[in-house]
C-alpha cells in the first residue's frame, strides 16, 4: 500500500479550493488515500532516458483510446504523463538516463461528486531526489519564457494529482475520469 501525502484536486464547478495551498492539498496521515491495485491495465518498467518518452506517449495514447476517452481527453492524459516523466528525468534524476521509473495504469472506481465514477489511475514511481512541495507550485502563466509549465499542464489535464515520498520512493498518482458519451440515435 502507498500512502499519499500531498493531493491536488481540480477546482469544483463552484471554484472551491479552500482546502488547498497553491493547488496542492496537504493531507493529515488519517486522511491519506490508498493507491488502488484493482484492474491493472498496463505496467511499464522504463529507464529515465528521454528518448523513451515517445514510446510511452504512444502506449498511453493507445490505452486511453481503447478505454473510450475522447480525443481531447486522450491528448490531455498523454500530455500529463509526458510532463510528469520529463519532470522525473530532469528533477528527480537530474538528467541521468539510466535510472528506473515504474509506471502502472489501473481502471478504478473512484469517488466523484458524491458518487462513484469510472477512471484511469496512473502511478509513476522513482528513486530520485526527494521533491520539495514548496517548489512544486510552478510559475505564473503571465511569466512568458520557456519551461516551468509542466505542473500547470498536469493539473489542468488530470482530475486528481497526488504526490508523496514513501519508503525512499517518489510516487505520483494521476486520475482521469472517463466521461463516455452515449451514442446519438441514428448514428
Amino acid at each position: 500500500m502507498y500512502y499519499l501525502g500531498i493531493r491536488y484536486v481540480r477546482k469544483s464547478a463552484r471554484g472551491d479550493l479552500s482546502e488547498t495551498k497553491r493547488g496542492i492539498q496537504f493531507l493529515r496521515p488519517e486522511e491519506r488515500a490508498h493507491v488502488s491495485r484493482g484492474s491493472l491495465l498496463l505496467r511499464m518498467e522504463l529507464r529515465s532516458n528521454p528518448e523513451m518518452l515517445c514510446v510511452v506517449r504512444n502506449a498511453v495514447g493507445e490505452l486511453t483510446a481503447k478505454l473510450g476517452f475522447s480525443e481531447p481527453d486522450c491528448r490531455a492524459v498523454v500530455r500529463a504523463v509526458d510532463e510528469a516523466l520529463t519532470n522525473i528525468i530532469r528533477h528527480a534524476y537530474l538528467g541521468d538516463p539510466d535510472r528506473p521509473i515504474d509506471a502502472s495504469f489501473h481502471r478504478i472506481d473512484a469517488p466523484k461528486d458524491g458518487q462513484s465514477g469510472d477512471a484511469l489511475e496512473i502511478v509513476l514511481e522513482d528513486n530520485g531526489v526527494t521533491a520539495n512541495p514548496e517548489k512544486m507550485c510552478g510559475r505564473a502563466l503571465e511569466d512568458i519564457r520557456p519551461g516551468g509549465l509542466g505542473l500547470h499542464f498536469i493539473r489542468e489535464c488530470m482530475d486528481t494529482v497526488e504526490f508523496t515520498r514513501n519508503n525512499g520512493r517518489n510516487q505520483l498518482r494521476l486520475v482521469k475520469f472517463l466521461n463516455v458519451q452515449a451514442p446519438q440515435k441514428g448514428s
